[in-house]
């Protein structure tokens, strides 16, 4: 197995994105391999000073980066020696396993989409994230911002990618899978929602539990919450914000730090073919980590060939 990370990518990169994969390869097995994707020879200078062997990583050099405000497209496109366009090339000639950065969203959109592409199928690969709930575990938020606009057949095939993820990732046997709305009643919510909860309903590729509002989110009603990217967008900062909150206000709690982006690494891609992984723009050592062990993950569980069996 090989996990390739962008360096370059993120508001402290190289260091924290450095550091990060330090941090990881010591829960790695020695037949799982990291391979840095980035400036070697900052990456080599800061092993040095880690007094961390350079054997234990592979390494392809580059010699640019794609900035965090610049056009994705453009960028691809113009930049072919970036570290992320460089890790797309290798992912999708199956010079690595997984490919995970914590720098331009847009550009790892726009680098999964025209590399590795959509699985045959799938209209519209989803960005996904976890959320905390407040009993025990873990959820799926998705769409949390791929698809700003959404039809029915999208919102219909989020919940088949999330079902899978919670049930291969997050060990959720027969995910609940709920579509967020503005009220639990059938003929609640806008055009697109009472388009799709029909196409749920009568499905057999997922357990759908029908509409939820938003204040069960973290409790225990759904593990799959299926929503358009716009909506799940202001929703994940929303949340995201509790964390901070509280540890601006001095209040310590168990369940709001688990709020802390750090735990989940960052939000995987579904609907590729292969293992795709945005990482926050202010990812730390941690978050780091924590996103090459996710990588590790969906390789491990084979998620993808899950997700392309479930389309066939």
């Amino acid at each position: 197995m090989r996990i390739g990370l962008d360096i370059m990518g993120g508001d402290y990169a190289p260091e924290a994105a450095v550091l990060g994969a330090i941090a990881a390869l010591k829960i790695f097995d020695r037949s799982q391999r990291l391979v840095l994707i980035g400036d070697k020879e900052q990456a080599l200078s800061i092993l040095e000073r880690e007094q961390v062997s350079a054997e234990r990583f592979d390494f392809v050099h580059t010699t640019e980066v794609i900035g965090m405000g610049e056009h994705p497209t453009k960028a691809i496109s113009q930049k072919k020696d970036s570290s992320i366009s460089v890790g797309f090339k290798l992912l999708k000639e199956g010079a690595i396993d997984a490919f995970s950065s914590a720098g331009n969203t847009g550009a790892m959109l726009v680098g999964a989409m025209f590399s590795v592409k959509a699985i045959p199928g799938v209209i519209r690969p989803a960005i996904s994230t976890v959320i905390p709930k407040l009993k025990r575990g873990y959820g799926i938020l998705l769409d949390v911002g791929a698809n700003a606009d959404c039809r029915p057949d999208n919102l219909y095939q989020f919940g088949i990618l999330g079902s899978l993820f919670a049930e291969n990732i997050l060990g959720i046997s027969n995910p609940k899978v709920g579509l967020l709305n503005i009220g639990e009643e059938e003929e609640k919510g806008n055009l697109l929602l009472l388009a799709t909860h029909p196409m749920m309903k009568d499905t057999g590729l997922f357990n759908f539990i029908g509409n939820i509002e938003g204040r069960d989110l973290f409790n225990d009603k759904a593990d799959v919450i299926v929503c358009d990217g716009f909506t799940g967008n202001v929703t994940l900062k929303l949340a995201e914000s509790f964390y901070m909150l509280t540890k601006s206000k001095g209040f310590e709690d168990d369940f709001f730090a688990r709020f802390n982006y750090e735990q989940y690494g960052g939000s995987p891609i579904l609907g590729v073919n292969a293992p795709v992984i945005i990482g926050h723009g202010i990812s730390s050592v941690e978050a780091i980590k924590n996103m090459i062990l996710l990588s590790r993950s969906m390789v491990t569980t084979r998620l993808v060939d899950k997700i392309t069996s479930a389309f066939k």
